[in-house]
């Protein structure tokens, strides 16, 4: 019996699931489905040969709050090995209080962690017209809960995308949404901190 059971579980463990948990900028908004940095991911797994699939459970407007919501029944349905959050930015465009984000952002963390899973937290910043302390405090935020829970953390999801000279080039008419085209440059801002996490 025991060595059935220990048949049964070995393939479990050779396919890990990755979580992610995000809003608009994972959830393919205004792309042609397939585009989207997740599906990106799916794709470089099975071109690094990496045993991994993924379950986007990104919803678009998708705030810390709603993702706390929704977190511990995610975590019983898929039992993910890695959980990527990517979740915070929708908080600073409705004005919600940092300490709110904050606290969401760890109790996710936590509670991922307490399910067995490594977790990636994906850090955004704000545009300079939310002002200059506002858009420091909104940045620690994400490094704050990454050093206190010891987690991994992408600094800035939209490097190479919303910071080059011409902000706007790879941004969808709103000026909020990547192009499909920015969606590769996303994904190799995640890669590197994912990569350890599956290793």
């Amino acid at each position: 019996m025991a060595q059935q059971a220990g048949k049964a579980q070995a393939p479990a463990r050779e396919a890990r699931r990755i979580l992610v948990l995000g809003d608009s900028l994972s959830a393919e908004y205004g792309l042609a489905r397939g585009t989207g940095w997740v599906a990106l991911l799916e794709k470089r797994l099975a071109q690094e040969k990496i045993a991994a699939s993924v379950v986007n459970a990104s919803v678009s407007g998708e705030t810390t709050s709603g993702g706390r919501s929704r977190l511990a029944a995610l975590l019983a349905q898929h039992q993910p090995s890695v959980v990527v959050l990517e979740l915070g930015g929708n908080d600073a465009l409705r004005g919600l209080p940092l300490k709110n984000t904050q606290e969401n952002l760890a109790w996710m963390v936590e509670t991922a962690q307490k399910a067995g899973a490594k977790v990636l937290l994906v850090g955004m910043q704000v545009p300079p017209n939310y002002g200059t302390d506002y858009a420091n405090r909104f940045t620690a935020t994400f490094a704050d809960v990454a050093k206190a829970r010891k987690v991994a953390l992408v600094p800035f999801f939209l490097k190479g995308v919303a910071d080059g000279t011409d902000p706007t080039r790879l941004f969808q008419p709103d000026r909020i949404h990547p192009r499909a085209e920015a969606h590769p440059q996303m994904l190799a801002n995640v890669w590197p901190e994912l990569q350890k996490l599956l290793r």
